[in-house]
Order: C-alpha cells, then structure tokens, then sequence
C-alpha cells in the first residue's frame, strides 16, 4: 500500500470546490503527500493529478444515465484496477454517490480504508443506499449537523465537519461590490438566473427561467438579468435560449456564480447546492426544477421530504417557493418571484433565518476533514 498517496473520486463542480479546498489542508500538514484520481479545476490549482476530468460523471436524472452508462462503467472499472494494481493509503469519495459507492465497496473488500465526504441524502429519499453504506465507507464526514444522528445505529462512523461554502461566502456580503466587478448598473433590481451546471438542466430550465425573467422586467419588477454560465460545454445552449428575447436586459458571465448572487435581488435556481449558495448569500429565491417524463415518473415516487431545496430542508419548513416539474411554468415562476419581492416583511424575515443557517453551517471544514482523513491513512 501506498502510505504517500490518497485517491479521490470527485463529482461535479460542488464536490471539486469542496475537494480543493480539502486537499489545500491536507498538502499544508503534509507537503510531499500525492492525491490522484478523478477531479476537476480547483483540485489541480491544490496539486491534484487529475486521471479524469470530474465533469464527465455529470449526469441528470435515469434517462441521462442509461445514455452515459456504457462510458460511466469503463470509468469505474479502469480506476478500479487502476487502484487495486497500487492500492492508496485512503480511498476518498466526495459526493457522486451512483459513481462512488459501489467502487468504495470493492476498494474496502481489498483492505483499502474508504472515507466518503458529503453524505448522500438517504434523509430525502432513496434510504435503502443505506446498506451499500454500510458495506463501503469505514468514515462518513458530513456537512449538515442533522446527518450523523441517521447514521447511530449502522456501524458507519460519522462526523460533522460543517459545510465549506459557509467558510467560502461571506456572512454579509458586498451587493455593490459585486455589481461593480460585473459591471452593473449600482441602481435597479437585479434577477440572477441559475439553470443549474449540467447539461440536462440547462436543456429543461433555461427557457422558463428567461421567459420568468421577461415577465418580471415587463412588469417592472426586474431591470436587470444575469445568467453565469457555469461552464464553456453550456454556451451555446444558453446563446440559444438567450436568442428568443432579443429586448431582455440580459447579461451572460462566463463562471462567477458567487459574484452574481452577491449581486443580486432575487434568484430564479435550479434545485440543488445553487439553493444553498443563495441562502448564504441571503438572497431570496424561487427554486425550479424539470426532469425527463421518465426521470420524473421514476423519481418521484421515491422521496421521503415535502422539500427538495436545501434552504427548506435545513429550516425544516417551506422558507421558499418551489416549483417542480409541471408547477416550473414561467407564469408560475414570476407571480412566486414578484410574491417575495412585494413583501418585505417576508424578505427581511428570510435574511434573518439564512444569517441563522450560515453560523450553524460555519466550521473549519477543510481542517476537520484533513485530519480526520490523515488519522484514517496512518498505518
């Protein structure tokens, strides 16, 4: 066993932040240490050696997984033999649960210790992945506090390590700022449109969301509307999408998501990590979300909580509107938007409960994890 390298699997652009920002702790406490596998941008700028881009485990909903399973299972297999051949200290999963648990179940079988960071969200549906759990990490690090107490009784170690976005974001951040470095007008309402970072997203949401965003500057309720484009893949799709309103006062930011949510008055978001950014940004939200029919018919049978957004979840209450599926109307979208905008009772109210949720979730995260991932390689 390789007692100077650690394997990560990393999936989507919310598990490389969060990687990176671990694998920074660990290269400071350990300067020779070699971190390898699967991973994206801001784990090279750490010293990560990338064998496969993290972006291409991107998938949305069954129906994109049956088109990318042939290429997801060559992935799974060759990193498999790849790290049996010349076993790492630790096996590390971040997120990408479908990717990364049975692979850490064969890699513990072998001997090799498995951490996984992120627990899946078996608290919202799908519980039965509690078992495959059970069988393939020896330590769960989670990063929401209600998350350890599920894992009591299965044997499955678990700690809470607070989340790294509420480390990343500022407890009060700059709105004019932000709207300085993306050249936006100081004055005005601001609409930030989040489609979401894949394709499948971008594909279902984007024409609501604009057409949501026409509906609010026609009444007079928006001035302005940005759109960060998470990657370059997704250009085009939104250029497309962007074409059909020639006369919306529409900006389109190449990355930057936290410089548009700063500067933002209002978010339309897809389901997902964006939720949570947008709270700890303390801006108010309308969260949307669209699967194929037959993601959706799959799905939906199997959820355990009222709520899907992140913001809702943690207050345990409907803190903001979501509109799934069918209710993803643009008519749907603007009335929740200009609901929230027109009460600012309700949005002062939300600025409070997201400052509460951002100290709860504030921990030195990438420590934590780091030594705790140390004291599992340690022979």
């Amino acid at each position: 066993m390789n007692t100077r390298t650690l394997a990560f699997v990393a999936g989507e652009s919310s598990g490389d932040l969060l990687a990176g920002h671990v694998l920074r702790a660990l290269h400071h406490r350990v300067p020779a240490l070699s971190t390898v596998g699967i991973g994206g941008p801001r784990m090279q700028d750490a010293g990560f050696d990338a064998w496969w881009q993290s972006e291409r485990l991107a998938v949305n909903g069954y129906a994109d997984v049956l088109t990318r399973l042939p290429e997801l299972l060559w992935m799974r297999r060759r990193l498999r033999q790849r790290l049996l051949a010349d076993p790492p200290a630790l096996f590390v999963g971040v997120d990408a649960p479908d990717f990364n648990l049975q692979l850490e179940r064969r890699l513990r079988e072998a001997g090799i210790p498995v951490a996984h960071l992120v627990s899946p969200s078996i608290w919202a549906w799908r519980r039965e992945r509690i078992d495959l759990i059970r069988q393939a990490v020896d330590h769960m690090l989670c990063v929401f506090p209600f998350e350890p107490a599920i894992y009591a009784d299965t044997g499955v170690k678990a700690t809470y390590i607070g989340h790294p976005l509420a480390e990343v974001i500022p407890l009060d951040p700059d709105r004019e700022t932000a709207r300085l470095a993306l050249g936006l007008p100081a004055q005005g309402h601001c609409l930030a449109v989040l489609p979401g970072s894949r394709r499948a997203e971008v594909k279902h949401l984007m024409a609501p969301f604009l057409e949501a965003a026409a509906l609010l500057v026609k009444r007079g309720l928006m001035s302005q509307v940005v759109v960060p484009i998470a990657h370059p893949g997704l250009k085009p799709m939104v250029l497309q999408a962007a074409s059909h309103h020639p006369d919306l006062p529409l900006q389109l930011v190449d990355g930057q998501s936290h410089q548009v949510m700063a500067a933002c008055d209002l978010a339309l978001v897809a389901s997902g990590t964006a939720t949570l950014e947008c709270a700890l940004y303390k801006r108010p939200m309308v969260i949307g979300y669209r699967l194929s029919a037959l993601s959706y018919r799959l799905m939906s049978g199997r959820g355990y909580l009222p709520d899907v957004g992140l913001p809702n979840i943690l207050a345990g209450e409907r803190l903001v509107p979501e509109l799934l599926q069918h209710e993803c109307t643009p008519q749907a979208l603007a009335d929740a938007a200009g609901e929230l905008l027109e009460r600012p009772a309700v949005l002062q109210q939300l600025q409070d409960r997201f400052r509460d949720m951002h100290l709860s979730l504030r921990r030195d995260t990438a420590a934590l994890a780091a030594q705790a991932l140390l004291d599992m390689a340690r022979p």
